[in-house]
């Protein structure tokens, strides 16, 4: 069982990925409405070996020896990766031992406008930073950053990147309506992007509860009217989470062992994280999925949010009855 790696995860995007986590749950630099690894906890710019490099690079030497070649390394997890100040050091690491294996960052990009984070980062074959706001009040009150940050600093972060980075950007937008869906910051938002000139621009939305009350998704028809908006020739919508059990990568027993916890007694990700000893992104692909098909629900309580089996579902009939405590 490893500590800081997790998957290879089901991955539209990366096929099978192993995801490197750099960062406790949840240190990041903002505090995102949408985010599905919870509220952060730690909300800071500061960098540090948050955890050590001894550590990573133990299991990844354990995971290469006993593990076939995953598709990607993905550096993600339970917060901002960047923010360890020894990542340049794991990915120089990963290149020496397993150059074949592409890597791939999925960072937020908040930390760009930082020369060294940069040039620790340069080495990466793909960056997947996000950008979901243009103007300062939306910035604010979407992704809710650390004080020290604005949105400009952040965005000339993310145009100073390209012009020095030779591998590929995609950019990630999340819309979320009553938040980014005006036409006016869509407007800005363009005029950005065409600055930072990602190599794909890849619009998602809410798949499941954020960190706040009363979010909506975006509908398909709204994401494709922005498309049109745009005058970009690669938009691509990546919210598509029926298309996830069709990737090989998909684990039939990870989702049973979801389901058969929950039939038990309603859990929260950290209950499932701690009972299953799977890691809360890897878990998140999987209630994504389960979600769509109506096999569980959510509630929100006082400690967070839960997940239950669906009273509509065919799994119901059948549910255990709550353990006592």
């Amino acid at each position: 069982m490893y500590k800081y790696l997790f998957g290879p995860v089901p991955s539209r995007r990366l096929g099978m990925s192993l995801g490197v986590d750099l960062v406790p749950r949840k240190v990041c630099s903002l505090d995102c409405v949408y985010c599905e690894v919870g509220k952060t906890t730690k909300l800071t710019l500061k960098r540090k070996e948050y955890i050590l490099y001894d550590k990573i690079i133990e299991e990844l030497n354990h995971y290469f020896k006993n593990n076939p070649d995953p598709d990607y390394i993905t550096f993600s997890g339970s917060g901002e990766p960047t923010l360890n100040s020894r990542i340049g050091d794991v990915l120089k690491f990963i290149k020496q031992k397993k150059p074949a294996i592409p890597i791939a960052v999925l960072t937020n990009g908040t930390l760009l406008f930082d020369a060294k984070v940069r040039e620790e980062i340069k080495e990466a074959d793909v960056v997947l930073p996000s950008l979901d706001a243009a103007t300062n009040s939306v910035f604010n009150k979407i992704n809710r950053p650390a004080p020290e940050l604005d949105i400009d600093k952040y965005i000339q972060g993310l145009i100073d990147f390209r012009k020095e980075f030779k591998g590929k950007i995609w950019l990630e937008i999340f819309i979320l309506p009553e938040y980014n869906l005006e036409e006016t910051e869509l407007k800005e938002l363009e005029q950005k992007i065409a600055k930072i000139n990602p190599d794909s621009i890849q619009l998602n939305t809410l798949d499941r509860p954020g960190v706040i009350d009363n979010l909506h998704s975006a509908s398909r028809k709204e994401l494709e009217k922005i498309v049109d908006l745009w005058n970009f020739k690669k938009v691509e919508i990546i919210s598509a989470v029926a298309q996830r059990k069709n990737i090989p990568s998909y684990r039939s027993d990870a989702e049973t062992a979801i389901l058969e916890t929950i039939s038990r007694r309603p859990c929260t990700i950290e209950d499932l994280r701690e009972i299953l000893g799977i890691h809360i992104n890897e878990i998140n692909k999987y209630l994504a999925v389960l979600e769509e098909e109506k096999k569980i629900e959510t509630i929100r309580q006082e400690r967070g949010v839960f997940y239950l089996i669906s009273q509509t579902s065919s799994l119901s009939a059948c549910k255990i009855p709550p353990a006592s405590t």
